[in-house]
């Protein structure tokens, strides 16, 4: 095979392909390299960093005008109401199926106790929902803007509020509309670029994960937590989730759908970060599961900052086992019921931290049940990384099977056949 052909065919090659041959390279070199040398820890973390922000270095613009547009063509058909009210019953209703799930599960299936561990220097982990409220709204409102690109809701705000202004008067506002709508465009294709390489960042991620894994595995005290999460985890993500597509019509392709939302979903458990599967979600939602962006747009930035359901399910069963593994009284079913409740709450409350939703979770899970077990959070601080991937993985399939769930309820919606899928 000549150099040019085996370019040709890596350029052709679908993008959930590329991101899990990417994976698997990392994966295995990461099984190569010295667990315990720090030099190459410290430069793997480093490249993760770096491999992180090249991955969300389009997702702001992206996204902004994507939604902006987003928002005046829906209240151009004065449908905007319905698809919001449609997509919080779904986030509701997926919040509350996903967390309960997990608790029953972590109830059936215990997972063996936690041996008492020493701990480390507590650290500040909170969701600070007063300071995340004033963020909203800056002084300035194009300070929204310029909020460091991790916290996106401001920016969301910003959309919305622009897109709401474009539809004021349209003779005044089509140039600026068409503008806006350009841009949208021409970052939808550089954000398209950067999901092309994604594969190549993968080799890094995938690296950094099986160094962090083979320390928990190390360990020798989180087997069965691991076991437990990444079972419950992918028969959630690729299997109960999808089924309730069967809720929309005979007609419903569930298994096509599934296959179309297996790039983001990739990308969501070995980053870890929401913001980080953005762009590859933006992109699967139009080119695999054809939702019209006006649809699409709204749909994923509610989900990517209200509905982390995954991430709040992980953080409430870690929760569970630290208090069987250091209490002799047990889980109590008021315990349960209190642990259901704060952890629906902050489901929808984590939008501040898109790279650390599931440890941030079970550090205000732990201080909010006190009772001692408010530093509870830092005895799975080796197994922080597993927590929010598998939040994280379901956090993504959710907002991925969500968007074309709503798109076609919407009639916002038309099929793409496999073979053309990205």
């Amino acid at each position: 095979m000549t150099r040019t052909s085996a370019l040709s065919m890596l350029i052709s090659m679908k993008v959930w392909l590329k991101l899990l041959i990417g994976s698997l390279l990392g994966i295995a070199l990461g099984l190569l390299l010295p667990p315990d040398n720090s030099v190459v820890v410290s430069a793997l973390a480093w490249l993760d960093q770096l491999s992180i922000h090249i991955g969300t270095y389009a997702m702001l613009p992206t996204l902004i005008f994507a939604l902006s547009v987003a928002v005046f063509e829906i209240r151009q058909d004065n449908r905007m109401w319905p698809l919001v009210f449609r997509s919080a019953a779904i986030l509701v209703l997926a919040s509350i199926v996903i967390i309960g799930s997990g608790i029953f599960i972590t109830i059936v299936f215990p997972p063996a106790r936690i041996p008492i561990l020493i701990e480390g220097q507590k650290e500040s982990l909170s969701l600070d929902v007063g300071k995340g409220i004033l963020e909203l709204f800056p002084p300035d409102m194009f300070s929204a803007l310029f909020s460091g690109g991790a916290y996106i809701l401001p920016a969301c705000v910003f959309a919305f509020f622009l897109g709401a202004g474009l539809s004021y008067d349209r003779s005044y506002s089509k140039p600026v509309t068409s503008l806006i709508d350009s841009l949208s465009r021409i970052f939808y294709y550089i954000a398209a670029f950067f999901s092309e390489i994604l594969g190549l960042l993968m080799i890094i991620l995938g690296a950094y994960w099986a160094i962090q894994f083979h320390g928990a595995i190390k360990a020798e005290v989180f087997h069965d937590l691991i076991i437990l999460l990444g079972l419950w985890g992918l028969v959630l993500a690729f299997i109960l989730l999808p089924l309730f597509l069967y809720l929309l019509g005979p007609k419903t392709k569930v298994w096509k759908q599934l296959y179309g939302a297996v790039g983001p979903a990739i990308a969501g458990f070995f980053s870890g970060n929401i913001n980080f599967t953005l762009p590859v979600l933006i992109r699967h939602a139009k080119e695999n599961h054809g939702v019209r962006r006006r649809s699409s747009a709204v749909t994923l930035a509610v989900f990517a900052n209200f509905s982390r359901a995954g991430s709040a399910m992980v953080a409430a069963m870690a929760l569970i086992v630290i208090i069987k593994s250091y209490s002799s009284l047990g889980v109590t079913t008021a315990d349960l019921f209190f642990i259901f409740i704060q952890a629906l709450g902050i489901s929808f409350l984590l939008a501040r931290h898109p790279g650390d939703g599931a440890y941030a979770a079970l550090a205000v899970l732990c201080t909010s049940f006190g009772r001692g077990f408010e530093a509870g959070y830092l005895i799975l601080k080796p197994l922080a990384f597993y927590l929010i991937a598998v939040g994280t993985l379901i956090d993504v399939m959710v907002a991925s099977l969500a968007t074309y769930a709503i798109g076609k309820l919407s009639g916002f919606q038309e099929d793409k056949e496999a073979r053309h899928f990205i």
